[in-house]
């Protein structure tokens, strides 16, 4: 009577629930048993008290078995099927009887065992009860790091999937659907490479002609070919002529590089400027071009017809300018010509209103003669006054010299009257040799101004050939066998790095955004 409280004190040991897992399975169906280490750690885990230890020993020796140890004996009658804390086992000790197994009673493994034979979870109040924890202070603090251990595992695993997650969504989708795009619906796109320069005229004898035939001579005029090139003026121009709007309209051409049905100007320069290629190299002063089409022929076309309009614009750059000077000095040569002509005419007509062609030599012929009878009168004079001297001149001679001297001043007097009217009034010979005079200086001054006009004119041609611009294609474009594009390998190697690099963008900004909130 006595052992009946015990057994029942027994039975409110929570052993239930670790009992079967240590217990084997039945002799049947033998199984390798754990190793006896570890069982027996767990079997000391379990806090038994030191009379259960001491019912077990007498319950294993009473079942013919040698244990070491009375965890060992708990050990060994577990591995055996029998439970020592069972109330009939302990009735068994106590009558000295044989134990007897009871095969129904016997642990059923976990994933044979039915759930309607499971027995109901009962909750018992520990809160009165004594404590069993007898394990040390290390494997408690060895346990509590466990669990920590085992906490962050589970949070590193759940944040590693929730990564996953969102890198998945965000990178490798969008990744996936732009290899896709390139590999399976991209149309294949043709280039056509060409290469051409700007060359100027050479001059020589200046110091501007050091830099004439190098890239220094025509970077604007390279620079301003490649803006003409790229703006939407060539694009229209390019419709017009090639039909750039109709070949990117065509139905087996993928939506994304497809132009609509009736395409605006707008959005037909987007697609022309995606699918051309414009680049200047100031080293070397090579403009190369490359330009995409869906059929090797079209791009060749292209390239072509944009190289012709390259060589129009190199052309024209430079005409007004040169032009406005050939034109400018064309014109100051004319008038030169016309003023000297006038001046010339002016000459002439005043030569011939007079009786006298040359009224200058005439006043000159005068002076000449007026003075010769001067002469003359002066040596009549002194011979008359040396006839009056002597004692008997002689009468004759003395008369004869006296109507030389009247006669050499009446001719003297008229020959003074004939200068007079020479010198004075409005068409006397004086007037006219000053106006004469004067048109002979002005047509001198046009011909300085006409010999000027013309070097203006032979200099403003040599300027003109020196700023002429010649392009000059140095590849010709040729149609491709092969397709250039898409390059679907490089392009979804870029469109993982770009999804990566706003990801992380927006990862890093939300942490900061997280963390300055928390704070």
């Amino acid at each position: 009577m006595t052992m009946k409280p015990k057994a029942k004190k027994y039975r409110l040991r929570p052993l239930s629930s670790e009992t079967p897992k240590a217990a084997p399975k039945p002799e049947a169906q033998p199984q390798a048993a754990p190793a006896p280490d570890t069982d027996l750690d767990a079997i000391r885990r379990e806090g038994l008290t030191g009379r259960q230890l001491r019912m077990a020993r007498r319950v294993a020796q009473k079942h013919g078995l040698a244990p070491t140890s009375d965890y060992d004996a708990v050990r060994l009658l577990r591995a055996k099927g029998i439970d020592p804390f069972q109330r009939d086992v302990a009735l068994d000790l106590v009558t000295g009887g044989e134990p007897k197994i009871d095969e129904d009673k016997l642990p059923v493994p976990q994933d044979k065992q039915p759930l309607a034979k499971l027995p109901a979870t009962k909750v018992v109040d520990k809160s009165h009860l004594p404590s069993t924890d007898v394990a040390s202070p290390s494997e408690r603090r060895a346990a509590e790091i466990m669990k920590v251990q085992r906490d962050l595992a589970k949070r590193r695993r759940r944040k590693m999937m929730l990564l996953m997650t969102r890198l998945a969504f965000f990178v490798f989708l969008p990744t996936f659907l732009a290899g896709f795009y390139y590999y399976a619906v991209a149309t294949p796109m043709y280039a056509t490479k060409s290469e051409f320069l700007i060359l100027k005229a050479e001059s020589g004898g200046n110091l501007g002609g050091l830099f004439s035939g190098t890239q220094f001579a025509t970077n604007q005029d390279a620079i301003a070919v490649q803006s003409y090139l790229q703006s939407k003026d060539a694009m229209l121009r390019l419709d017009q002529d090639v039909g750039f709007k109709a070949h990117y309209t065509q139905d087996w051409i993928d939506p994304i590089q497809r132009l609509s049905e009736d395409p605006s100007n707008e959005e037909a320069y987007r697609t022309y400027k995606r699918n051309i290629e414009i680049g200047y190299d100031p080293t070397e002063g090579v403009i190369r071009m490359e330009i995409a089409a869906a059929e090797p022929e079209v791009a060749a076309a292209f390239s072509q017809a944009l190289i012709g309009y390259a060589e129009e614009r190199v052309d024209n750059l430079s005409l007004r300018k040169r032009s406005n000077a050939v034109e400018d000095a064309s014109q100051g040569l004319q008038e030169a010509q016309l003023a000297r002509a006038e001046a010339q005419e002016k000459l002439v007509r005043l030569q011939q209103e007079g009786s006298i062609v040359d009224p200058e030599g005439r006043i000159t012929a005068l002076r000449g003669q007026i003075n010769n009878i001067e002469v003359q009168i002066q040596e009549k004079s002194l011979d008359l006054q040396a006839q009056l001297d002597n004692a008997r001149p002689n009468a004759a001679k003395v008369e004869g010299l006296r109507g030389d001297i009247r006669r050499l001043n009446t001719l003297l007097t008229e020959l003074n009257a004939q200068m007079t009217t020479a010198s004075a009034g409005e068409a006397s010979l004086a007037e006219v040799s000053v106006q004469i005079q004067l048109a002979q200086a002005d047509l001198a001054t046009r011909d300085l101004m006409l010999q000027a006009a013309l070097e203006r004119l032979e200099q403003a041609r040599r300027d003109a050939d020196s700023q002429a611009r010649y392009l000059t294609t140095s590849v010709e474009p040729v149609a491709s066998e092969d397709p250039s594009y898409p390059r679907a390998f490089e392009n979804t190697i870029l469109a993982f790095l770009i999804f990566s690099g706003i990801y992380l963008m927006i990862s890093i900004t939300a942490s900061i955004l997280r963390e300055q909130v928390s704070t």
